[in-house]
């Protein structure tokens, strides 16, 4: 089995910053794709970031120019650096990390899920 561990949550006052950790261990064979998700009371879960397998990055608009996804493919871990955070950055942020657990197919693990609420 696989486990993510998040970490790095917390409060904040708008214009902080955060840095969210994501660690992946158990056994399997590789990791693919990496990405954080958030979600806001009564809102659906939304995409945040995106890193390919090879460092290739995206983002929802909403964060470009503050938030940067990276990851440490030795360490199994990926990152999250938000800066400039907003009220409206307030949600639980999960990580979900794309497996292969066999060699073959690959399937979604998320983390436990990391409070960040950003208020005055």
């Amino acid at each position: 089995q696989v486990q993510l561990v998040e970490s790095g949550g917390g409060l904040v006052q708008p214009g902080g910053s955060l840095r969210l950790s994501c660690v992946a261990s158990g056994i399997f064979f590789s990791i693919n794709t990496m990405d954080w998700y958030r979600q806001a009371p009564g809102k659906q879960r939304e995409v945040v970031a995106h890193i390919s397998r090879g460092g290739s990055t995206s983002y929802r608009d909403s964060v470009k120019g503050r938030f940067t996804i990276s990851r440490d493919n030795a360490k199994n871990t990926v990152y999250l650096q938000m800066n400039s955070l907003k009220p409206e950055d307030t949600a639980v942020y999960y990580c979900n990390v794309a497996i292969s657990s066999d060699g073959f197919g690959w399937r979604d693990y998320w983390g436990q899920g990391t409070q960040v609420t950003v208020s005055s």
